[in-house]
């Protein structure tokens, strides 16, 4: 039976493996990481079909509906002027497939010259519980796209760099990844827009810093860096630009800023115990050592009694826009002003 695929996933081992046992019969694809994905899947399609896509030898079906009979009819297919047939199945809702019994038939009586690979979109995550996909699992080669580690990023970064001209420090990589998230797919149009506003050869952390998008997630930490410092005018000016952006719904910065007023409450814990960056990196579930270190570095600006109430305010607000009926941003406002004002838990 085939495993779950691991949460961490090693892309060069899945490469090497493709290329030196050739493509399996059936294959699933999904996660968040959907540059690597289509990589993956470009590779499948020069190893099943080297001379390029062709009406005879590749089919592509769009879901979400599963078409069992034209999947049979694309799988019993015989390749023509090649080896082997490819079958692409994409975004199709394997958690809601209306025959799935007829589906597995087909799936399990693949001929040995067919490969037949599920694309998943990027949100799409398999529900285990479904007979479909419980039963695909163990037929089929399953790969989860999921970010890469710190190291293989920078590396990616480095890389994505030097083809447009540019060296980048160290620093600059880690700060991009920082501010802009750690999907490829997000950080290619960034490192385009960083690389071309950079004056000089190598590319800075202020050159990152002066163009480069911020996403939600970063722009929160920001704020709660500058409640930390004492800065509440460039703390206010952030919250604002937060609630300017109509993207930006409240219930969803509530969650980031529960998330991270509950990091740098354990970051807290961490300092008053002597505990370290590698125990915050643990808790936090951080891949590297250079958010934590920033989030250390905030957490000192915080009392203990200050960040367990600014989880709890967190939760509180939570309820009440779930239940109150009140202006959500409004909601969101207040609590922002209550941690900014430090307030503390009256047991403390």
């Amino acid at each position: 039976m085939a495993k779950k695929p691991d949460d961490k996933l090693n892309y060069g081992a899945v490469l090497r493996e493709l290329k030196e046992k050739g493509p399996q019969r059936l294959y699933l694809l999904w996660g968040p990481e959907d540059y690597l994905r289509e990589h993956f899947l470009d590779q499948i399609k020069q190893l099943c079909l080297p001379e390029g896509e062709d009406s005879f030898s590749y089919k592509r079906m769009d879901g979400p509906e599963l078409e069992v009979h034209e999947l049979q009819i694309a799988v019993d297919a015989i390749p023509f002027l090649a080896e082997r047939s490819l079958v692409e199945l994409r975004g199709v809702d394997l958690n809601r497939v209306k025959d799935a019994d007829a589906a597995l038939k087909t799936l399990e009586d693949i001929p040995d010259y067919c490969t037949v690979v599920f694309v998943q979109q990027a949100s799409f995550e398999p529900d285990g519980r479904m007979k479909l996909v419980k039963k695909l699992r163990g037929m089929c080669k399953e790969i989860k796209f999921t970010q890469q580690n710190q190291s293989e990023l920078t590396k990616w970064i480095a890389k994505r760099f030097a083809a447009l001209g540019k060296s980048v420090e160290f620093d600059a990589a880690q700060r991009l990844i920082f501010i802009s998230g750690d999907l490829m797919n997000r950080l290619i149009p960034e490192i385009e827009k960083v690389a071309a506003y950079a004056k000089g050869e190598r590319v800075t952390a202020a050159d990152v810093e002066a163009v480069a998008h911020h996403i939600p997630e970063a722009v929160i930490f920001k704020m709660t860096d500058e409640i930390a410092q004492r800065s509440l005018n460039n703390a206010m000016a952030t919250l604002a630009e937060l609630l300017s952006d109509k993207n930006n719904e409240p219930i969803q910065m509530l969650g980031m800023l529960g998330l991270q007023m509950r990091r740098l409450y354990a970051a807290r814990l961490a300092i008053e115990q002597s505990l370290g960056v590698s125990y915050v990196m643990d808790v936090c579930s951080m891949k590297s050592d250079y958010p934590a270190n920033k989030l250390l570095q905030a957490a000192r600006g915080y009392s203990l009694p200050q960040l367990k109430r600014a989880v709890e305010l967190c939760a509180e607000t939570d309820y009440r826009i779930k239940s109150s009926g009140l202006d959500d941003r409004e909601l969101f406002k207040e609590v922002v002003f209550r941690i900014a004002a430090g307030e503390c838990d009256e047991t403390d």
